[in-house]
Order: structure tokens, then C-alpha cells, then sequence
């Protein structure tokens, strides 16, 4: 298998998430790829100003950024809420390089936070004793995205949080190509109780094993409780306009004066909102179709060395989480941290509406993956 574009689009897909930590699943990414890190700096303060649709608008803009950059070639990545990783061949190196430094710098002037963002050589992680492995899974047959193991990745957001492998900004004024980015959708209310956001990662020095069970443990508890499941309704999330994520939205676009962009997206979304609220088949679009992808597209648990979940559910089931993870971080197994809120919501990648492949990013809409990895942080194991 060649280290290019092949590599990843040769890996199967696998469907039922409960396979997760199954080591089968992974193949090791080739030495000349290199793992791209981002996130923002002291996101627990832009949380604590509630000013959460912008942490995470600022996390799925890398995505954006780079798949664009690409030319939508497939390539492995993984949404984080604060951030984002993701590999790439070398081929493709300089281009991802370009789309880290300028969505760096428009992270800062469009959003007022900073983002940290790194490439890191695979070689470089492997010379320290860490791997790069990668699966695809399926969360329907619409589409496929990453999982990540090995420890590569936090090796990876370590080296760069000590300002390794950085990447600059680039010049004051450059804007990234985010088409397809935007989040239109109203957050989403707990229909069980509450929305929980789960992280979990291995404690220092961890049993392989002992912690691949305390996941698949994870997963099984959720899997088979009927008070957990994903957090968008079934009808899809809700609608409203103008949206909340109007002047985010607007500030994605290229050229002109943001009045000007504002009104652009402001008309648009008029235009969509009707086409979503009255059923109406444009073109190729058909409504009822979309909303069921947005649905299945939900990217709400992954795995990137750790388990991310953002779970509706009930008090019963929390505390069932809540207890075994204590016990295995008793144990010396794991770190993690658990984050209560009362709704999550949805960041969406729409390259194109009239394909099945688009990806929307779930989060917690009160704190969400940062929350809980300030609680993860707390811990002591």
C-alpha cells in the first residue's frame, strides 16, 4: 500500500462501534505521513464566558480548512470540541501546512481566541515510543471518519502544548477556505435527563489491556441501557431563523465587508429555512433525506487515544458511568472527566448538500469536551 491517498482509502470500514478496541481494526499510518494537532489556549476561559459556539466553530474549521486545502482527498481526522487532529501524506503536507497557519490566524481576528497548532513527523512520534494507528468507522453507510490509537496523538497534543513542531500563524488578513462550514441548527435539549460529555484516557503507565476493558465495559453500558443514545432527535435538530450561528457563519466567508457577508448568509439561510420548514424538493436536494443523514452523520463518540462521548441520558445511567470509571481510576487504569449539561449541539461540514458524506460535530452546548477535560485534568492518577 502506497503512503499516499491509497492508504487510508484502502483501511475497511467497520460498523458496529462496540468493535472499537478491537487492535484488528487499526493499521499503522505510513513513517512519511505527519499528524496535525490543534487547539485553542485557555478554552476553560472562553467556556466560563459561555462562549462555547465559538470554541467549537474554531475546532471544526481546522477540519474544514484542511479538507478543502486538499481538494477533498480522503484523509483521517477527528473532531476534539477545542480542536482537532488529523493525518496527512506527504504529498499533502505543504497544503495542510497552509490551512493550520491561516485558520490559526483567522481563529484569532474573526474569533478573538488563540489556537496552537503543530505538525508532527510520525517518525518523530515512533522515535519516542508511541505509534500512529487508524481505523474508519461507520456510523452509517453514508460515510466513514477516523479513530486513532497508539498514543501518537497525545504525544502528538503534548509536544505542542510545549510549543514543539509548531506551526505560525499566517499573515495578519489570511483566510482559510472554510466553505461548507456553518451551524445553523438551534442546540439540542436533553430528552433523558441530561447530556453528559465523556472523556477517558489511560492513567500514566495503564495495563493495555486492563484499560481496553474499562472501554469496552464503557461501551457496553451504554449500548445496552435504554436511557443513553445519541443526542440529536430523530427528526433532526431544530431549525429557527435567523439562526443562532448567523455572524460565526458569515465570518467564514471570503471577500467584502462583514455587513455584506452577514447579509449574503442572512438571505441564504432565509432561502434554506423555507426549503427545510415547508419540505420542498430543490434540485437534487430533497429535505427529508438531509435530515435523516444529519441524523446518521452525527459524529457523537470516537476514539482518538481516548474515548469522547457526548451521550443523552438519564441520572441512572451517569452514575452507572460515573462508578465503574471511578473504580478503574482507583485502580491506576484511567484518567478521565464527565461534564453535565441540558443540551448539546451541532457544528455541520457541508462541502455539498446533494451528497450523503456531509459530518456533523457534536458537542456539549454548555461546556461539552473542554469541561470535561478540565475535570480529566483535575485528577491526580
Amino acid at each position: 500500500m502506497s503512503s499516499g491517498e491509497s492508504f487510508y482509502g484502502g483501511i475497511p470500514v467497520f460498523r458496529g462501534f462496540t468493535s472499537l478496541m478491537d487492535p484488528a481494526l487499526y493499521a499503522p499510518l505510513p513513517d512519511d505521513w505527519s499528524v496535525g494537532v490543534a487547539d485553542i489556549v485557555d478554552s476553560t476561559k472562553a467556556i466560563a464566558a459561555q462562549r462555547y459556539k465559538a470554541v467549537n466553530m474554531a475546532g471544526a474549521a481546522v477540519i474544514a480548512a484542511v479538507t478543502n486545502a486538499l481538494e477533498g482527498r480522503e484523509f483521517p481526522f477527528v473532531f476534539g470540541g477545542d480542536g482537532a487532529s488529523f493525518a496527512v501524506a506527504p504529498g499533502d503536507l505543504e497544503s495542510a501546512r497552509e490551512a493550520l497557519a491561516a485558520t490559526a490566524i483567522w481563529v484569532r481576528e474573526d474569533l478573538d481566541l488563540t489556537m496552537r497548532v503543530a505538525l508532527v513527523p510520525v517518525g518523530a512520534i515512533r522515535a519516542q515510543g508511541f505509534d500512529v494507528r487508524v481505523a474508519r468507522f461507520g456510523p452509517s453507510a453514508n460515510l466513514s471518519y477516523a479513530m486513532f490509537s497508539g498514543g501518537g496523538l497525545a504525544f502528538a497534543d503534548a509536544a505542542m502544548k510545549r510549543g514543539e513542531f509548531a506551526v505560525p500563524e499566517a499573515p495578519a488578513g489570511t483566510q482559510p477556505d472554510l466553505s461548507g462550514l456553518s451551524c445553523r441548527f438551534e442546540v439540542m435539549p436533553a430528552s433523558r435527563g441530561l447530556i453528559l460529555s465523556v472523556l477517558v484516557m489511560p492513567a500514566r503507565g495503564a495495563d493495555p489491556h486492563a484499560f481496553r476493558k474499562v472501554i469496552e465495559d464503557i461501551i457496553h453500558l451504554v449500548d445496552r441501557s435504554p436511557d443513553g443514545a445519541r443526542p440529536v432527535p430523530s427528526q433532526g435538530p431544530p431549525l429557527k431563523w435567523p439562526p443562532q450561528g448567523l455572524d460565526y457563519e458569515a465570518r467564514t466567508k471570503r471577500g467584502g465587508p462583514l455587513f455584506a457577508r452577514r447579509a449574503s448568509v442572512l438571505a441564504y439561510t432565509l432561502f434554506v429555512y423555507l426549503i427545510m420548514r415547508f419540505d420542498l424538493n430543490v434540485g437534487g436536494f430533497v429535505p427529508k433525506a438531509y435530515r435523516r443523514q444529519v441524523v446518521e452523520n452525527s459524529d457523537f463518540r470516537k476514539y482518538d487515544d481516548g474515548l469522547r462521548m457526548i451521550l443523552d441520558c438519564t441520572q441512572q445511567l451517569e452514575r452507572a458511568l460515573s462508578d465503574r470509571l471511578a473504580a478503574a481510576a482507583r485502580e491506576g487504569i484511567v484518567r478521565y472527566g464527565l461534564h453535565q449539561q441540558d443540551a448539546a449541539m451541532m457544528t455541520c461540514f457541508t462541502p455539498s448538500a446533494l451528497r450523503s458524506d456531509h459530518v456533523h460535530f457534536i458537542d456539549g452546548a454548555r461546556g461539552g469536551y473542554a469541561s470535561a477535560a478540565t475535570a480529566l485534568k483535575a485528577m491526580t492518577v
